[in-house]
C-alpha cells in the first residue's frame, strides 16, 4: 500500500470513529439502556459458556459492554457520603477501583443466569435537572413476577453515565452506604479499602476456579 494510500485509510477511519462517538454521545439515556441491556442479553442468550457459569466470559461482556457506561467515580463518591470529600485523591482511587471491581464480581452473577428473559421499559422520567435522568424496566421471566431494575443517569460531555442502580426497590447506593459507614468507623478509609480489596480477592479466587 502507497504512503497515500495508509494516509487515506487512516482518515477514513478516524472519521469513522469520530461519528460512532458522536451517535453514542447523542444517544438518549432510555435509548442507551436499552441497547446495553440488549446487547448483555444477546450476547448471554447466545453463549453456552456464559449460561454454563464461566466467569471469565461474563466478567469479559460486562467489560466490554457495560462498564463504559456507568460513572464509577460518581457512584462511589455517593456511597462514601461525606467521607469522600475527607479522603485523600490517592483513596478515592483506590477505594473507586475496588469498590467497581466488588460491583463486577458481584452482579455478573446474574448475567449467567439468563436464558428466557425479556426487558420491558416504562417511560423515561428526567429529574430537576435535564442533565439528570430515570430509566425504569422490569425483567420479565416466565416463572414468577417480574424483576423491577431502574437506572438513574447523568448526562457528561462524552454521553449519559449510569451513576446508580435499583433491584427491587433498593439503590445499590444507598445499600452501601451504612457498609461503607460501619467499615470506615473501624478501621477508617484505608481500611474500608482493604476490606474491599480482600473481599474482591476471594471473589477473583473464585471466579477462576469456575472459569476452567
Amino acid at each position: 500500500m502507497t504512503v497515500f494510500k495508509q494516509l487515506f485509510a487512516l482518515t477514513i477511519s478516524a472519521v469513522l470513529f469520530v461519528s460512532a462517538g458522536a451517535t453514542r454521545a447523542q444517544e438518549a439515556p432510555d435509548v442507551l439502556v436499552k441497547r446495553i441491556s440488549q446487547d448483555v442479553l444477546d450476547a448471554a442468550k447466545a453463549d453456552k459458556d456464559i449460561q454454563g457459569g464461566n466467569r471469565k466470559k461474563v466478567l469479559d461482556l460486562v467489560e466490554v459492554k457495560i462498564l463504559p457506561y456507568v460513572n464509577f467515580q460518581h457512584m462511589t463518591a455517593l456511597a462514601a457520603g461525606r467521607f469522600w470529600r475527607e479522603a485523600t485523591p490517592e483513596q478515592q482511587k483506590a477505594l473507586t477501583n475496588e469498590f467497581r471491581s466488588l460491583l463486577v464480581y458481584t452482579y455478573s452473577g446474574a448475567i449467567s443466569q439468563i436464558r428466557d428473559q425479556k426487558l420491558e421499559f416504562k417511560p423515561l422520567v428526567f429529574g430537576d435537572s435535564p442533565d439528570e435522568a430515570l430509566v425504569r424496566s422490569q425483567v420479565v421471566q416466565q416463572r414468577g413476577d417480574p424483576i423491577q431494575l431502574n437506572y438513574r443517569l447523568e448526562k457528561l460531555p462524552g454521553g449519559w453515565k449510569i451513576y446508580d442502580v435499583n433491584v427491587l426497590g433498593a439503590w445499590l447506593v444507598e445499600t452501601y452506604k451504612g457498609n461503607f459507614s460501619a467499615e470506615i468507623s473501624r478501621g477508617g478509609m484505608d481500611g474500608l479499602i482493604q476490606a474491599l480489596a480482600e473481599k474482591n480477592k476471594k471473589l477473583a479466587a473464585n471466579a477462576q476456579k469456575n472459569s476452567k
